[in-house]
């Protein structure tokens, strides 16, 4: 079987320098290789094509054989890097919690440890005779998250 930290290698050898980088690999036991990649301004189908090709000409069918699938990152795809959260600052995003919480706001802030969402939520002030409107910053350290990601309204 292809060993995941040889492709990992090749992927990283290929992206250095570039705008492009990696999100994710999965291997499966049949060999099919799948590979992920993001950039801060949109995956051009060139980017997945030289890798896709370069991956082929790295790897020896004849001694192992492998489907291949180079792509990128969706748009309604969860996040899975930190580089991820990082290029949606400012956007709406829906997280959903560990603990089965379910959120919409706008990615705030982003650091190797959490991810900062300002949600609104409606409150009663004392003595007031309806409910307002506050925002309110709230930070989430990633392992406390299932997944976050773009939302896209119509």
């Amino acid at each position: 079987m292809i060993e995941k930290e040889t492709v990992k290698k090749l992927v990283d050898g290929k992206l250095k320098g570039s705008d492009d980088y990696l999100v994710d690999i999965t291997i499966r036991p049949d060999n099919s290789i799948a590979i992920e990649i993001d950039n801060d301004h949109g995956v051009s189908i060139d980017s997945c094509v030289a890798l896709s090709r370069f991956i082929e000409e790295s790897l020896d069918r004849e001694k192992e054989d492998f489907e291949l699938e180079v792509g990128s990152s969706g748009i309604t795809s969860p996040f899975k890097t930190v580089r991820q959260y990082s290029k949606n600052v400012g956007n709406e995003v829906e997280m959903l919690l560990k603990n089965g919480t379910k959120l919409t706001g706008i990615l705030k802030a982003v650091d190797d440890h959490a991810a900062t969402v300002t949600v609104e939520k409606k409150v009663k002030p004392e003595g007031a005779g309806r409910k307002i409107t506050v925002k309110e910053d709230r930070a989430y350290p990633y392992d406390e998250i299932k997944y976050t990601k773009y939302l896209i309204r119509f």
